[in-house]
């Protein structure tokens, strides 16, 4: 039985549903009726429902593919508008109890090198990000209770929080580690994570269970239900994904929309963010082991019409991806990138030999983040290091109110102008600084808000230029 508003895994994430979802899809995925009926509910900008979306992206008319991207890029204009929102990964400690078989830090890996930041080291590191321009991050870690117990997740926060390097302090972290409990959520919460991240890896309970032949990750529930938890335990904001590549992606697709149904039917808060990552290779992962991978076009198609479907939500693509890959999926949806990523431990401050290397995955997009936030601009984005609506308690459903209703433009946009400029003013090249003055006298000048908030942006970019940091609305 489906059941989006069910506890209970197996029936919010029900199997039969999407089975019978992509038999639907199949039947009318050269319903021209059915496809413009669907196009039309979606151009309303208030979403579709897991099967709707099944249909367009089992879709294969060219002319509706076309009307399908088209429509993706106006809702993710009408929504995000031209802002992309920058942040990187921390890895703190790779090591692991899980034999997850698509990731080198399984337990039976014995031959990459296990590391574990010390309190010292994350401080080196936060500094070496903070000298790249970074205010947000994503940390990491392994599942492994005595080397990665709570307790250092949570020193590690608090260190990250109190380094302040010249103009540099890192303003929110993001946090993706193992499913937890309600009252650790709680605990991550009471330390002011930004959003909880967690893939699912796989909605297909058989293919999971396989996966994650041993270890606490097994457990296919629990790490399903690991968001009503984290919601439960205070915590607003949370990210959905899953890894491309393990199971058919139709099944996925379908699943991540139905996990987001079901937070939306619970909490009346749908996934702050969808991540979409592709399966990589890495130390001893050969991704083509693997039958189900996608190639670029699928890929693409899946970002329009996550996009078209969850409309609200921010949607994130990594550095796994290449530059040219990026570069077409951020029209169709992505509002959030990473840059001058790594993903092994300790490696920006003191990068190992390649030989000794403890990276998760291999990085496709290996530019340094002054080359991504130069590369941006000249596409015509907004390079954004906001974290305000976090700090100014807009999360949660207070954020999807404002977001549903289009207004996030008035408080994100004159936010991206002014971290950009503060960015442009401590660590920009030069000719970044050129490019990114040039685009702020743009955006400026068309600024959809009103002539108060005009004349503060106005005012607010004079103080930086000063030597002032960290306004925001």
């Amino acid at each position: 039985m489906y059941e989006p508003k069910s506890n209970n895994a197996d029936e919010f994430i029900s199997h039969q549903e999407i089975l019978d979802t992509l038999k639907y899809a199949d039947e009318n995925k050269n319903n021209i009726e059915l496809i413009d009926k669907i196009l039309e509910k979606a151009k309303l900008g208030k979403g579709l429902t897991h099967r709707e979306a099944s249909v367009l992206l089992a879709c294969d008319i060219k002319e509706k593919n076309e009307e399908i991207f088209s429509l993706a890029k106006k809702i993710k204009q009408d929504y995000y508008g031209n802002r992309i929102v920058l942040f990187a990964p921390l890895y703190l400690s790779n090591y692991c109890v899980n034999g997850c078989v698509y990731c080198p830090y399984h337990a039976k890996n014995k031959h990459i090198p296990r590391r574990k930041l010390t309190q010292e080291e994350i401080k080196n590191e936060v500094i070496a990000l903070q000298d790249m321009g970074h205010k947000r991050l994503a940390i990491e870690a392994g599942e492994d209770p005595v080397n990665n117990p709570l307790e250092y997740i949570l020193e590690s926060i608090k260190t990250i929080y109190g380094i302040k390097h010249k103009n540099g302090s890192i303003r929110r972290v993001n946090v993706n580690i193992a499913a937890t409990t309600v009252e650790n959520y709680r605990k991550l919460h009471e330390a002011g994570i930004g959003t909880y991240i967690l893939f699912q890896e796989t909605y297909n309970k058989e293919s999971y269970e396989k996966l994650h032949p041993t270890g606490p990750k097994h457990n296919y529930k629990y790490h399903t239900e690991a968001m009503d938890r984290a919601m439960q335990g205070g915590i607003d904001d949370v990210g959905l994904g899953v890894l491309f590549g393990l199971e058919s992606y139709r099944y996925e697709f379908a699943g991540l929309l139905m996990h987001a149904e079901h937070l939306e039917a619970v909490f009346g808060v749908g996934p702050h963010t969808i991540s979409v990552p592709r399966i990589r290779r890495a130390d001893d992962i050969d991704p083509e082991t693997f039958d189900n991978g996608i190639d670029d076009d699928t890929f693409a198609k899946i970002v329009a019409c996550i996009r078209i479907a969850v409309p609200y939500t921010g949607m994130i693509v990594s550095t796994r991806e290449t530059a040219e890959c990026r570069k077409r999926v951020l029209e169709l949806g992505i509002s959030q990138i990473s840059g001058g990523s790594k993903t092994s431990v300790g490696g920006y401050f003191n990068p190992m030999p390649e030989k000794d290397d403890s990276a998760q995955f291999d990085v496709s997009d290996r530019r340094p983040l002054d080359e991504v936030i130069n590369w941006l601009m000249e596409l015509g984005y907004l390079p954004s290091f906001c974290t305000a609506c976090y700090r100014n308690g807009r999360t949660g459903d207070r954020f999807m109110e404002i977001c549903k209703e289009k207004q996030i433009h008035n408080f994100c946009h004159p936010n991206a102008i002014l971290t950009l400029k503060e960015y442009l003013e401590d660590y920009a090249s030069e000719d970044t600084k050129r490019v990114g003055e040039a685009l702020i006298e743009k955006e400026v000048k068309i600024l959809e808000c009103p002539q108060c908030v005009k004349s503060k942006v106005a005012e607010d970019l004079q103080k930086i230029e000063a030597g002032g940091r960290d306004y925001n609305f």
